[in-house]
């Protein structure tokens, strides 16, 4: 008789606690990597060095007057700067932005002078323009696809030459009549030219209207709506569409606050000088997109944000004033410029490559 045997079933232990595993998108990333992807912190680097550099090679840097001179420069570039990044952000570009200064200073000087008004109408009258400028831009853009780059090309070339051609028709010069004795022009350059002092040392408004922009433009990208829409429009706006992102007036009104900007500056330019070159404007916005680019903004949009272009712009100021302040030729302004955006564009290149891997 054979007797069949049963095998025990096996008895299995869980296996012993390993380590836990976790989600790449979840893990907690090293402090540095979450630096690197600020996009304020290799350009507020490269501010430090370069303040350094010019503290070191240009005595006169040092100087409390010295540093309010290049806050200044500084300034009256970065106050462009900040919109034109946001525009970046948003994937598109401005070249008008330098004349488009001009023309606001040339309409605003021709309309208070020629006709006799106060300033103030002067004033208003060229922020509709800027800002008319800035809806058309805009408005191109969105409407027939082209690129920002072709349309505010064209822009720049209309502006350029209506400022020259409408300057000798009126004024029968190159340049506006002084303005400084109309009526509302003081009460207007405290608004936009006054200095205050501070310690003995007196601090163009330009300084605190360009921090003060600065602030709400950060505010505005990291905690409203409006901010989110920038970044979506500039990452991809046929998926921003999809989700209920109104990609045309974020774009529009971008161009528009770039307007914005540039008739900001241009009322400072007139009420310092009480008058204005028609023929000036033309190269300083590649000056402004470079501020923007070395602050961290990407050529492609979606990334970036309004801290980095304040430091891009302190650079620019400091180079300008700190080749004077060391007494080299100011020629070299440009060649700094250049080599400054070529590092910025590898710098951010390569976060974006560390960051993508990661």
């Amino acid at each position: 008789m054979s007797m069949t045997q049963h095998a025990e079933p096996a008895v299995t232990s869980p296996p012993a606690p390993g380590p836990q595993e976790t989600d790449g998108r979840t893990a907690e990333r090293p402090l540095v990597v979450r630096l690197l992807a600020r996009p304020e912190v290799g350009v507020f680097l490269g501010a430090v060095a370069v303040y350094v550099f010019f503290l070191i090679s240009a005595p006169p840097v040092r100087d409390a007057s010295s540093m309010a001179n290049i806050l200044y420069q500084s300034s009256t570039l970065g106050i462009v700067t900040i919109p034109v990044a946001l525009l970046m952000i948003g994937g598109e570009f401005d070249l008008s932005a330098g004349v488009g200064v001009i023309t606001s200073a040339l309409t605003a000087a021709m309309i208070s002078y020629q006709l006799t008004m106060n300033v103030w109408v002067g004033v208003i009258a060229a922020l509709v323009v800027s800002l008319a400028i800035g809806f058309f831009n805009g408005w191109m853009v969105v409407k027939t696809g082209l690129p920002s780059f072709l349309v505010t090309l064209g822009t720049f070339l209309i502006l350029q030459g209506v400022n020259l051609a409408v300057t000798k028709l009126v004024t029968g010069n190159v340049a506006t009549d002084d303005i400084s004795n109309m009526d509302g022009f003081d009460q207007a350059r405290k608004v936009f030219a006054s200095s205050f002092d501070i310690g003995g040392v007196q601090v163009k408004i330009t300084v605190f209207w360009w921090l003060l922009f600065a602030a709400i433009a950060t505010w505005v990208l990291l905690r409203t709506r409006y901010g989110n829409w920038t970044f979506a429009v500039g990452g991809n706006k046929d998926s921003a569409r999809a989700v209920g992102v109104p990609v045309a007036f974020t774009k529009i009104s971008l161009f528009m606050l770039v307007g914005f900007g540039a008739w900001f500056v241009g009322m400072h330019q007139l009420f310092t000088f009480n008058t204005v070159q028609s023929g000036e404007g033309v190269g300083i916005e590649l000056i402004y997109i470079s501020g923007a680019v070395i602050g961290g903004c990407l050529l492609t949009g979606g990334y970036g944000s309004a801290i980095g272009p304040v430091f891009g712009a302190f650079m620019f100021g400091m180079v300008q004033q700190g080749i004077v302040y060391a007494g080299w030729n100011p020629d070299w302004f440009k060649a700094f410029l250049g080599v400054m955006l070529l590092g910025a564009v590898l710098i951010n290149l390569w976060v974006q490559r560390t960051m993508t891997r990661r």
